[in-house]
């Protein structure tokens, strides 16, 4: 009797980025299997002007990579997974982001800690990939930089992120809208890790299943980590609706209280380098977020990857 290969369909969701798009399918092209599955690739752009078609079609043409494109119009990360999904073929489902490009044993290393560890999905770490030198204050405070953990730890949901992970493909089978539209900002990915954390998923980590994620000169700015805190603080807020009058009364008590102790030690972290004196203000701007948006007072819009 013939076993049958599984087969892992690769998701990516784009925006206007087809220079890295490129380079993105080039290293999937390279992917070892060691024969133990077949893969493809799903690309979705999400781009109603379809961007990204000329760089998928060309690359396509001088491939063997089996490459399936469609189009989201709606500018909604979240709506551009759920396409994905629809469209996926096969046992698993695999996201990596389009500025992102894995290493040649990444799908690999996914798949044999996901049977090892009988998971329902396994995550990787992403790693950063600078495109110029980053400044010191960056690289000290490691801004950059995200958390890595020993292969076969599981994953609980706060810490669960698309940007790399394998997924069996059964857990989508009774959800209609996996990811939620209404987080078109980010954090859709977090959420629906929390539900399916509820539904008694497991996620564990593969440490050998490396993504890097390019980092370009734009993002050294101050104002793109301050920016990014604002948001996470205000989005962070949806993973945890509806909330009880007396749980909005101990998240405002507490992000008053962040915010008012990282102030009091803001001018005392510059003794010890610019680096530390960032680290508190990121977090202070995440709390001051978070006030913000328990008091109504801001709504932060759909911005698109």
């Amino acid at each position: 009797m013939t076993k049958q290969v599984k087969h892992i369909a690769v998701c990516i969701c784009t925006y206007k980025r087809p220079v890295l798009l490129k380079k993105l399918l080039s290293n999937l092209e390279q992917q070892e299997t060691a024969g133990l599955f077949e893969y493809s690739v799903v690309v979705v752009d999400n781009d109603f002007a379809e961007s990204a078609r000329q760089t998928v079609e060309s690359f396509a043409e001088q491939s063997n990579l089996s490459i399936a494109y469609y189009v989201e119009p709606v500018q909604n990360i979240a709506r551009a997974r759920n396409k994905a999904v629809e469209n996926a073929r096969g046992t698993y489902i695999a996201f990596i982001d389009d500025d992102e490009f894995p290493v040649n044993n990444w799908l690999c290393g996914l798949y044999e800690t996901t049977i090892r560890f009988k998971s329902d999905g396994t995550l990787g770490p992403v790693m950063p990939s600078f495109q110029s030198k980053p400044p010191q204050w960056i690289v000290k405070g490691k801004f950059c930089e995200r958390p890595n953990y020993e292969t076969g730890t599981q994953i609980h949901w706060s810490s669960s992120r698309t940007g790399n992970v394998l997924l069996n493909k059964g857990i989508f089978d009774d959800l209609l809208h996996p990811f939620n539209p209404d987080f078109g900002v980010q954090g859709e990915d977090v959420q629906f890790f929390r539900e399916m954390h509820r539904r008694g998923h497991i996620f564990v980590w593969c440490r050998e299943a490396i993504v890097y994620e390019v980092i370009p000169f734009e993002r050294f700015k101050k104002s793109y980590f301050f920016r990014r805190a604002f948001v996470q603080g205000s989005t962070s807020l949806k993973y945890q609706v509806p909330l009880t009058l007396m749980q909005k009364t101990y998240v405002f008590s507490k992000s008053l209280t962040a915010c008012t102790i990282y102030s009091f030690l803001l001018p005392f972290s510059l003794f010890f380098g610019f680096w530390l004196a960032m680290k508190l203000l990121i977090k202070g701007i995440h709390h001051f977020s978070r006030l913000l948006t328990l008091l109504k007072l801001v709504t932060v819009k759909a911005r698109n990857y």
